[in-house]
């Protein structure tokens, strides 16, 4: 799991005031994974076209709009960890460049924003919806398909 079930939920509440319960838990975590290791991919790509081969923080295709969720999940108190997002991260297929520690630094960070992000587009998705089921899931999972 990427992240342990108190800063999930407390994230959830406080990002959209949404009641999640642990069997959310591994949907988000799967989520997480896939769209930290699709912007790794991008950033990956972004490193190769300037001849380098470890992945900068710059080479992560960071929005302004994600930018602005990661100061914000700083301000919301939740101790992020690295060693959860790097374990799930290592499951997947590897990259073909290393990763800098700027980068890795930033990984608790980017899983925290993306989770507040989550929150709130579920919100914004079904503005009624108190604890989200599969099909706001589902919606989420194909929103962010989309933009990420």
């Amino acid at each position: 799991m990427i992240m342990r079930a108190p800063q999930f939920e407390r994230l959830f509440r406080i990002a959209a005031s949404l009641d999640v319960d642990k069997d959310d838990l591994k949907r988000l975590s799967d989520f997480l994974g896939k769209k930290i290791y699709d912007l790794l991919v991008v950033a990956e790509r972004n490193a190769k076209y300037n001849a380098r081969d470890v992945i900068y923080e710059p080479d992560l295709p960071v929005t302004k709009g994600l930018q602005e969720t990661i100061r914000e999940f700083e301000q919301m108190d939740v101790a992020p960890e690295l060693e959860p997002v790097l374990d799930h991260l290592a499951g997947l297929p590897p990259l073909d460049l290393e990763v800098s520690d700027d980068v890795r630094a930033l990984l608790p960070k980017l899983a925290g924003a993306l989770v507040v992000a989550a929150a709130r587009v579920i919100r914004e998705l079904d503005p009624d919806v108190k604890n989200p089921q599969t099909e706001h899931w589902e919606r989420l999972e194909r929103v962010f398909d989309l933009l990420l």
